[in-house]
C-alpha cells in the first residue's frame, strides 16, 4: 500500500476538505488524529509533497492554493425519485 493510500492520510485530507480554512500546527494535528510524532510528520509531509497542503511561515499546515476542492469518495448513489 502506498503512503498516499494510507487511511490516515485520506482522513487528514478529508478533514481539510470538510473544514475550509482549517489551519493546524503539527501538535494540533497529532492531537486531532491521535498520532505519534513520527506518524504525524509523515502524514503532513505526504500531503505537502503531494501539493495538497502547504506550511505557513508560522509552521501551520493549510490547504494549498489550487489543491483539489472535492474529495473523491467513489461512485455516488443514484436516486430514483
Amino acid at each position: 500500500m502506498s503512503v498516499t493510500a494510507d487511511p490516515i492520510v485520506q482522513r487528514a485530507r478529508a478533514e481539510y476538505l470538510e473544514m475550509p480554512g482549517l489551519c493546524l500546527t503539527e501538535l494540533q494535528a497529532r492531537r486531532l488524529w491521535h498520532l505519534d510524532p513520527a506518524a504525524c510528520h509523515l502524514v503532513l509531509s505526504t500531503l505537502v509533497t503531494g501539493g495538497f497542503l502547504r506550511q505557513t511561515p508560522r509552521g501551520e499546515y493549510v490547504r494549498s492554493v489550487g489543491s483539489p476542492s472535492t474529495y473523491e469518495r467513489g461512485p455516488r448513489a443514484v436516486s430514483s425519485r
